[in-house]
């Protein structure tokens, strides 16, 4: 059996050659294994908005914030996100979240 790293490196490229379904397909293949990969999700999160899926990239964009809490991107990508979904309320509320975090973690 493959694993995550080596799922999530099938499908980046997939991801890359513009293979969306399939990369789709590979993605939802490793979180059947690994539920918790936050890569994947932000990466699936990536590949619906591509597909014009926003309901599906909305959820998987949550899932990273759920399991990257303190990483300002995770934040970002949802904002992103739902920006591409034409939801700018929630867009906005999320970008003042990475901000937030942002302003905690002083690098």
């Amino acid at each position: 059996m493959a694993t995550s790293e080596q799922l999530y490196d099938e499908a980046t490229k997939l991801k890359d050659a513009g293979q969306l379904d399939e990369a789709a397909n590979k993605l939802n293949e490793l979180l059947t294994q690994d539920a918790d990969y936050a890569l994947a999700h932000s990466a699936l999160a990536v590949v619906y908005t591509r597909l014009r899926k926003h309901d599906e990239a909305i959820k998987h964009a949550l899932r990273t914030c759920e399991l990257e809490p303190n990483d300002a991107f995770s934040f970002t990508a949802l904002s992103v996100t739902f920006q591409r979904a034409g939801k700018i309320l929630e867009a906005e509320d999320a970008m003042a979240r990475a901000r937030a975090i942002q302003g905690h973690h002083h690098h």
